[in-house]
């Protein structure tokens, strides 16, 4: 099979991988696999004929007489499902093929976008509503990835300190292993493979990410210079090999922390020759 410049696979129809979605992929799923694309959920929104706000998804559709991948945008808006036609992508997977495809929406301003609002953080009332509805733990990742570790027999605490006196939360932490792990999230923390700045109020949202990487790096220095490890996993990373990734840390540090602790033997020794026994 030949993929062409023009989207066309010759000889074939495109694969399946290249467009379709599993069938079995749960709804939730399948919005965390559009906001990923679209570089965050705010530049999914899209206003309604009503004046509220919705949230728009690609789809990717290969007719029976072509073997082009064409993409198209659409949302919700007072019961009917308004589609735009965006264009043709041709990328061997259906995770580049959206993220062509939202690129696009950008660049061609497909979609009716909500007005700005002056003076506040968020564009629209929406968008303030959509960003204070993020949750701070038991986000999806965060639940696959600490399924994963406990499939490889790892304890560990959640949401907690790693240092009492720094002031900040760890999403998994192991304290005899002296490892913080933190699920950052692609939007938030400006992933660099799938973060795109926001279109609306754009200054803010800037600064606001430019802010958080700062404080993640700082965070991650404390750490390093308190003797622990600290482990970002990012949100569209496979949570089983981050994981193995994880528990190939902790289980190394447990056993150097192990080989420099002494004995019972060892301290009974120890006291008998310092005359304290």
């Amino acid at each position: 099979m030949v993929e062409g410049d023009s989207g066309v696979w010759k000889g074939d129809r495109p694969p399946d991988r290249a467009w379709r979605c599993p069938p079995n992929r749960s709804r939730r799923r399948r919005a965390v696999e559009q906001d990923r694309a679209a570089g965050g959920r705010v530049n999914r929104l899209v206003a309604t004929s009503d004046g509220r706000v919705a949230c728009a998804s690609i789809e990717l559709k290969v007719f029976s007489r072509t073997r082009r991948i064409r993409a198209y945008v659409r949302w919700s808006d007072r019961g009917k499902s308004p589609t735009r036609y965006v264009g043709e992508v041709d990328a061997t997977t259906r995770r580049e093929n959206l993220e062509r495809a939202w690129r696009l929406v950008a660049e061609k301003g497909v979609l009716p976008r909500p007005p700005e609002t002056a003076g506040s953080w968020a564009s629209t009332p929406a968008v303030r509503a959509v960003m204070r509805a993020n949750r701070r733990r038991d986000t999806g990742p965060e639940l696959a990835l600490r399924s994963s570790l406990r499939a490889l027999g790892l304890g560990y605490r959640v949401d907690a300190r790693p240092l009492p006196e720094l002031g900040r939360r760890a999403d998994i932490v192991f304290i005899g292993a002296r490892v913080a792990v933190f699920c950052d999230g692609c939007y938030w923390h400006g992933c660099p493979e799938h973060y795109r700045p926001a279109r609306a109020n754009s200054a803010f949202w800037s600064s606001k990410i430019d802010g958080n990487r700062a404080r993640d790096r700082d965070t991650d220095d404390r750490l390093t210079d308190a003797g622990w490890i600290a482990i970002r996993v990012w949100e569209h990373e496979d949570p089983h090999d981050a994981a193995d990734r994880i528990a190939d840390v902790v289980v190394a540090r447990r056993m150097a922390f192990r080989s420099a602790t002494p004995s019972r033997d060892e301290l009974r020794d120890a006291r008998q020759l310092s005359g304290q026994d």
